[in-house]
């Protein structure tokens, strides 16, 4: 099975161009799927290590999804899992492995909706306001609040951005999101101005002298290129230094960003095409967070109200 999985991380690099961490989640994924598979012998023949692909289906898949349930997964990981698999069999039937890809018979488990985490406008305004402004570390880390709340993007696509996807004077970023797929991005005048600040001081600092820290436009305290796990790690700082009661993570800057527009008025079709979502059902959940805003709107407009 170790021939099948290799090829099928190459076809994810070299077909898809996906994220090195959604590889990495693909890989730990089905690394588990296998591991069930060997400690079941489910798929094995009598005496033989080698798993057998083409005895892989629905009632396996089951097993294994059964065991993660049992195991204290919530349906979202377990959901998350099942999508891998049918990813993985759908590649083994392309390439002629397999007949059919048994993970379609499989229902996906039923998760509970969730409304965005997000910070109400004082609260929003007041996190930008936190880090000093007067080092370098601090003119960083608001550059990259104010980056996040003013465009909405994920954290894997802002440690992702380089120099040279930031437009400030016209005010617009070039991000790479999911599947290498290219979207602009407008920036305020409150990111733009806080990253030109941050960019003039890294500059000034010798932050930026080598060759190999020119280019990405996050950095951290060593010059490297800012990590995901970091950038997560100072919203997180300045939430608790802010004293925001609610978990406040990057994603919830994201979905800060996105209520904000829809409570200022803002279509969500733009909304769509800002987050990158490919599918519109995914930005309707917003839809949910303005509950409120709606309801005033009903009152104020509808003469029966």
């Amino acid at each position: 099975m170790n021939q099948y999985i290799n090829q099928f991380k190459k076809y994810l690099q070299a077909e898809k161009n996906v994220s090195e961490n959604t590889l990495r989640n693909y890989s730990i994924d089905i690394a588990q799927f296998q591991k069930f598979l060997r400690d079941t012998n489910l798929c094995s023949d009598e005496g033989k290590k080698d798993i057998d692909i083409k005895k892989i289906d629905n009632i396996v898949i089951r097993a294994f999804l059964g065991g993660l349930h049992r195991g204290g997964n919530c349906n979202s990981s377990m959901a998350r899992k099942l999508s891998t698999l049918r990813t993985f069999l759908k590649y083994l039937c392309r390439e002629g492995y397999l007949n059919k890809n048994p993970a379609r018979l499989v229902a996906t488990p039923k998760q509970k909706k969730r409304i965005p985490s997000f910070l109400p406008i004082d609260e929003a305004f007041r996190l930008m306001d936190i880090p000093d402004s007067k080092t370098l570390s601090g003119l960083r880390d608001k550059a990259i609040l104010e980056t996040l709340y003013g465009a909405g993007i994920r954290i894997s696509e802002l440690v992702s951005l380089n120099v040279t996807n930031v437009d400030l004077e016209r005010g617009y970023i070039r991000v790479f999101g999911k599947g290498r797929k290219e979207r602009i991005v407008p920036l305020g005048k409150k990111a733009c101005d806080a990253i030109k600040e941050y960019l003039y001081k890294s500059q000034e600092s010798g932050v930026r002298s080598q060759e190999s820290n020119k280019e990405a436009l996050f950095l951290n305290l060593r010059g490297g290129r800012l990590t995901s796990r970091s950038g997560w790690n100072i919203v997180d700082k300045y939430a608790r230094k802010g004293a925001i009661a609610r978990h406040i993570s990057p994603h919830s800057l994201r979905h800060t960003f996105a209520t904000h527009l829809l409570e200022g008025g803002a279509d969500l079709r733009v909304i769509q095409e800002l987050l990158g979502h490919s599918s519109l059902s995914t930005t309707q959940k917003y839809t949910h967070v303005n509950l409120d805003q709606l309801m005033k709107v009903y009152d104020k407009a509808h003469p029966k109200a």
